[in-house]
């Protein structure tokens, strides 16, 4: 019975497939593993919930009204692209060159830090947004929310895991993998903010 409801709302599991992989290679969390690692250290600790929550609503809000909502605002997903590549040129910088460009706030840091910059830009970004605006056009909805929902348990898992992460890399694999990774996020904040800010001219 369940099973033919499903079926009649259009759930179908090639779908499911190919937008799961879709949006798990543009979120590329097992890639963002040495950010996550460097935010630990700086805030003292990642609330992998809180993070999968805040990006899970980001995500699933944004599939159902985020284009009209920037469309009333007059903000489109290029300026958003281009206000996220910002950030993530910021959090290169502090993986290079070892310096403090986010300040800490107090008990707060911590909590804020699982939503900026983690759940936004680097989880639910422009580029994950980008995708769920193609996948809206070509599949059913509760498709493409089935695959969010999967991404993010993936996160989570991810999330939770960080400190065998830390202990697995050691202390001179954490720092070899901060600097090769803050190039590669600065190089993708770069290319994030050329291929958008054409469009805003």
């Amino acid at each position: 019975m369940i099973g033919a409801v499903l079926w009649e709302n259009g759930f179908n599991l090639k779908e499911i497939g190919v937008a799961t992989m879709v949006l798990f290679a543009v979120i590329d969390i097992f890639g963002t593993i040495p950010v996550i690692i460097a935010l630990k250290e700086k805030t003292g600790k990642i609330f992998p919930l809180r993070t999968a929550a805040v990006a899970l609503i980001i995500l699933v809000g944004f599939l159902f009204v985020g284009e009209s909502i920037l469309g009333l605002i007059g903000v489109g997903i290029n300026e958003f692209a281009v206000a996220g590549s910002f950030v993530l040129f910021f959090m290169a910088l502090e993986m290079i060159l070892g310096v403090d460009i986010f300040k800490d706030n107090g008990k707060t840091s911590t909590k804020v830090a699982s939503v900026v910059p983690l759940a936004f830009p680097m989880i639910a970004g422009a580029g994950t947004m980008t995708s769920l605006i193609s996948l809206r056009a070509e599949f059913e909805l509760i498709n493409i929310l089935v695959a969010i929902i999967l991404n993010l348990v993936v996160v989570w898992i991810v999330l939770k895991l960080t400190a065998t992460f830390e202990r697995i890399l050691g202390a001179a694999g954490i720092a070899i993998l901060k600097k090769v990774f803050g190039i590669i996020l600065l190089a993708i904040a770069i290319k994030l903010f050329s291929s958008n800010i054409k469009e805003l001219f």
